[in-house]
């Protein structure tokens, strides 16, 4: 992973760790339901944005390199990623 992306990812995987166990924390503390989702949506929140940060790495990397490449299988490859990383985001 190349930088920014890596600081980015590094920091938002730190804040999504440091989120979740707040959640655990509230669980053992019997917190209020609806306070509980609203921090699994902010967990949640902070997921897709690393996920969305670590997909734009790997398109300026291995994507750039596949698509400069003449080899047409790592063509197919790099579009069948892409096909599958839009499937898992419609869910």
């Amino acid at each position: 992973m190349i930088e920014p992306y890596k600081s980015k990812s590094r920091t938002g995987a730190k804040k999504a760790v440091g989120q979740l166990n707040k959640v655990l924390e509230m669980i053992e503390d019997d917190a209020y339901c609806m306070d509980l989702l609203q921090q699994i949506r902010a967990v949640e929140g902070l997921l897709n944005s690393l996920s969305s940060n670590i997909l734009e790495s790997h398109l300026h990397t291995c994507g750039a390199r596949a698509f400069s490449s003449d080899d047409e299988d790592k063509h197919k490859k790099i579009i069948d990623e892409l096909i599958l990383a839009f499937k898992a985001a419609k869910k």
